[in-house]
Order: C-alpha cells, then sequence, then structure tokens
C-alpha cells in the first residue's frame, strides 16, 4: 500500500509514519500531496512534496496501489472540501491511526487521522474523513459522522452524537448523550451541556451560542456513492 499524506505542515506526522512502519511494514509513505505551489518539488520530513490536487489524476495513472489520507485539521471546511476532491478523482483512502489505540469493539471508516493517546470506546461509531488528535476521549456508544475534528485533550462523554463537519476545540468537554449538529463549533475550553442545532458556534463554561457559521454545506460526507469504496 502506498500512502499519499495531504498537508505537509505537522511536525508530529514523522513520529505517526515512523510507529506505524513499524506496526505494518505495508504502510509504505510515498509522499505528500499540499496545494501551497510554495512547496511543489520539495520534501517535507524527508519525504518528497508532489504538488497539489492538480498532480492526483497523472500519479494515480502511474501508482495502481495509491492511498490517501487527509491530515488538515485547521478547519473541517477545508478538510471536507479536499477529500472530496480527492474523492470524486476516484482516490481510495486508508487510515492514519496510532497504533498505541485500542479499537476493539469500534466501527471506524476510512480516511481518519488519529494521533497518540487516543482512546475511544467500546461500542463507538466513526465515519470516514475524521481527525481526533492527542489525548482526546470519545465515550462508549458515541458517534462522529464524517469530515469532523476533535481537538487535542477534548473530552466527548458517553452516548454522545457528533454530527458533520464538527470542530470540537482544545479541552471541550460534552457532558453524555447530548447533540452537537452538522458544522457547529465547540470552542476550546467549552462545556456544553445542552444540545447544539447545525452550524451553531457556542463558547464558554456552560457554551453558549454567540453565532452561527455559514451553511455552506449540509453533511460532510466525502463518497457520493458509498456503496462504491
Amino acid at each position: 500500500m502506498n500512502v499519499y499524506l495531504v498537508g505537509a505542515k505537522n511536525p508530529e506526522t514523522r513520529r505517526q509514519i515512523d510507529v506505524q512502519r513499524q506496526a505494518n511494514p505495508d504502510f509504505v509513505v510515498k509522499g505528500f500531496i499540499d496545494n501551497d505551489p510554495v512547496k511543489k518539488g520539495g520534501t517535507f520530513l524527508g519525504y518528497p512534496i508532489i504538488g497539489g490536487i492538480e498532480q492526483v489524476s497523472s500519479l494515480l495513472k502511474s501508482d495502481c496501489d495509491a492511498r490517501f489520507v487527509n491530515l488538515i485539521t485547521a478547519s473541517t471546511i477545508a478538510r471536507y472540501e479536499t477529500s472530496r476532491a480527492l474523492a470524486d478523482l476516484g482516490c481510495q483512502f486508508t487510515n492514519l491511526i496510532h497504533p498505541s489505540v485500542d479499537l476493539t469493539d469500534v466501527e471506524i471508516g476510512v480516511g481518519n487521522y488519529i494521533q497518540d493517546g487516543v482512546i475511544i470506546q467500546a461500542a463507538t461509531r466513526i465515519g470516514d474523513n475524521n481527525s481526533i488528535h492527542m489525548a482526546a476521549i470519545v465515550g462508549h456508544g458515541s458517534s462522529v459522522g464524517n469530515s469532523s475534528f476533535i481537538a487535542p485533550a477534548a473530552s466527548v462523554s458517553g452516548e454522545v452524537e457528533i454530527g458533520d463537519g464538527v470542530f470540537v476545540g482544545t479541552n471541550a468537554s460534552i457532558i453524555p448523550r447530548r447533540t452537537i449538529g452538522n458544522w457547529a463549533t465547540i470552542g476550546a475550553g467549552a462545556v456544553v451541556i445542552k444540545d447544539v442545532v447545525d452550524h451553531a458556534i457556542v463558547f464558554g463554561n456552560p457554551a453558549r451560542q454567540i453565532e452561527f457559521s455559514e451553511r455552506r454545506y449540509v453533511d460532510g460526507a466525502i463518497f457520493a456513492f458509498p456503496a462504491s469504496r
């Protein structure tokens, strides 16, 4: 499996590549995809930066074993748009999940990037194209949709439903059995004790809605035809 990582920015990626390669020798990183034209032709962490999405079609012709993982986390919209563009080109995805993460009794899709120290408890469902960063917790029986991001040390309690395109900030906490709507934003350190509606932006302890984000997309599904994966 030849893996191409999307987003040549986070130096922490090197550690994850190294431990992933030790756990699974078939996981071979071939390079990075990055839309910044300045980076094209350079290297990142010793791997070539092939170029932006415009290079992917020719790459697929030369590498039938190519698989992709999106590392973008600053914006769930950017994460969704990038992965959807790759999917529309016919790209196949894989997961980059730190080997320390226990996925026993966890249902998980593809294109997910999960870092070291993450705890995902049993009977949890993780969709496609999500990123969960170091030391975050996702409690038992919870679900995370597609194209969402859970930042470092965030705590998602049991039986929480997180929709598509959701951004959960660093050290945020969500109490059990809450529902977080599509494209909602949970601010850093927020304590969510009530359901959060689609596109809402909430901050504080307890979290309060301050505004709505732009209603650009309904969901964060990256595959137009899921059965074709």
